[in-house]
């Protein structure tokens, strides 16, 4: 088999200057929720020194004075971007693995292998010239030197957004020029030790015997070092039920409103909820949390959490969002300044195996709620909060977050169409 790892070169960089051609080779920040920190960069902020989640408040004097352009995330955008890029891959490749947002393997299973570089390389400027993302394509014969090969497609201007891997001298070239940090399935903990060891690229990691690599790291070690190698030990990704589910904000500014509280509740409840049926699982444990501002040191603060455990696990809005509020009225106290507020859904089961409570007597009340949430679902487009509970904030969930930098809604929204001049 080979793969052919399509990345998005700074992907929520790129979104933003693909409707603003002004940001071309500026330096870009594109920041949290709430303005909060950085959490994209381009290659010029990376030259100025601005690390990933360095807080606003630290750049703000270099906006200020012009020097660093910022945005606030813009997730519709963005997933809608990231969306028309991997059409243009499924269109491509027999079939396609999407890893994250702005990545996805191609697996070129069929294809004439004297034409991959050809066929990649159209691709690249395909998605740069219908889209507007830059992209870079690492090719080889497993998923981890793929990984390898896209590292040097970004890194070097010359391979013209395409490296392939395809000899064994290539190989054993490109692995003694990776550092072991930066070896795809070397985590950030496992990285110090290995380099502690003598281990500092990823030819020094292939040159350790089996057995030493899965006394020190098991048996994904292990398939990370045959990978290197050339052997398939990656196998396609499933995926497995979350064990939690969490959604959570900091607010723009401490709120002690009861009411305000509970809309946001709710909202965060009732999100939950539908992640919970997108996964096909059902929680048996609800934790609402409030948290006062922990930097306010002249400030009393306040952490509490309360956790209602149900007789048979739901996911259903309704039961979701009263169950978060049963936690919530439990927790609250009047006069504290609150920052943040969440809701976690944890032990998960199976949603289509779910056994009912010996004693249940509401079996027709859940059935109500169930249908009602599938409507929910039905009529909801993603992001928007059309059909709701009562005790949820009417609009969009992102009302009251904090985004004062943010781009135009360009592709999803009516109203923020470009206007050409």
């Amino acid at each position: 088999m080979t793969y052919a790892l399509v990345d998005c070169n700074n992907f929520f960089v790129s979104c933003e200057r693909a409707f603003q051609p002004q940001l071309e080779g500026r330096p870009v920040v594109v920041l949290s929720n709430n303005d909060g920190c950085v959490v994209a960069r381009s290659n010029e902020s990376k030259a100025m020194g601005v690390k990933m989640g360095t807080p606003f408040f630290k750049l703000k004097n270099l906006v200020d004075s012009g020097a660093l352009e910022v945005r606030s995330s813009n997730y519709s955008l963005y997933g809608d971007l990231s969306h028309r890029v991997m059409s243009l891959l499924a269109d491509t490749a027999p079939k396609i693995e999407i890893y994250s947002i702005d990545e996805a393997f191609m697996l070129m299973e069929g294809i004439d292998e004297a034409r991959l570089d050809a066929i990649c390389r159209s691709l690249v400027c395909r998605i740069r010239r219908w889209v507007g993302i830059p992209v870079s394509i690492g090719i080889a014969g497993t998923k981890t030197l793929a990984k390898v090969a896209n590292h040097f497609a970004k890194k070097y201007p010359g391979y013209h957004g395409v490296c392939r891997i395809a000899t064994p001298e290539q190989m054993v070239k490109a692995l003694k020029l990776t550092p072991i940090d930066d070896v795809w399935g070397i985590g950030w903990r496992m990285a110090p030790r290995l380099d502690a060891l003598g281990i500092k690229t990823a030819y020094d990691f292939t040159q350790r015997p089996q057995s030493w690599v899965h006394k020190l790291m098991g048996i994904t070690g292990v398939r990370t070092w045959k990978e290197l190698q050339g052997i398939e030990a990656v196998q396609e990704e499933t995926k497995e039920r979350k064990q939690s589910i969490c959604t959570s904000r900091s607010f723009a500014d401490m709120t002690s409103d009861e009411k305000e509280l509970t809309l946001k509740i709710s909202d965060f409840a009732a999100m939950c909820a539908r992640k919970l049926r997108d996964e096909g699982s059902a929680a048996y444990c609800v934790t609402t949390f409030l948290w006062t501002n922990r930097f306010r040191e002249d400030m009393e603060q306040y952490f509490p959490q309360a956790t209602v455990r149900l007789p048979v696990p739901a996911s259903s809005t309704p039961e979701i969002v009263g169950t978060a509020l049963r936690a919530f009225r439990t927790i609250f106290r009047p006069g504290y300044g609150y920052k943040k507020a969440g809701v976690i859904v944890h032990d998960t089961v199976d949603a289509s195996a779910l056994q009912q409570a010996l004693f249940e007597y509401d079996g027709a009340d859940r059935d109500r709620k169930d249908r009602i949430s599938a409507v929910m679902d039905k009529v909801n487009t993603e992001g928007r909060n059309l059909l709701r509970l009562a005790t949820q904030r009417p609009g969009h969930y992102a009302d009251g977050i904090r985004r004062e930098h943010c781009s135009p809604l360009y592709t999803t929204s009516w109203s923020d169409i470009l206007t050409v001049k």
